[in-house]
């Protein structure tokens, strides 16, 4: 169940964390059910609304994600044989 929202947390549609995100209202609204977004239903007929908050901490999530991948992607690359002049080059360029 996705966790409510702090009490003074301005909440936001889907469509509005979508258009930021760049992905589809349903994805913002499977992000919150995952719990990597904060999300309440609220109103009759009940309507998805995403804590402002937690987006920006889902987008500060994302950002350290891709850049422990991209220096991880470098240190494998450093450490091809070819680089370090102790192996032999299969493909040269």
């Amino acid at each position: 169940m996705p966790d409510s929202p702090h009490p003074d947390e301005r909440l936001v549609a889907p469509a509005q964390v979508a258009d930021v995100l760049g992905i589809s209202v349903d994805d913002v609204i499977a992000l919150a059910l995952e719990g990597q977004l904060r999300g309440v239903r609220v109103g009759t007929p009940p309507q998805w609304r995403i804590g402002e908050d937690s987006v920006t901490t889902y987008l500060d999530e994302q950002t350290e994600q891709t850049r422990r991948m991209a220096l991880w992607r470098q240190s494998n690359a450093a450490s091809f044989p070819e680089l370090w002049g102790t192996g032999q080059v299969r493909r040269p360029d």
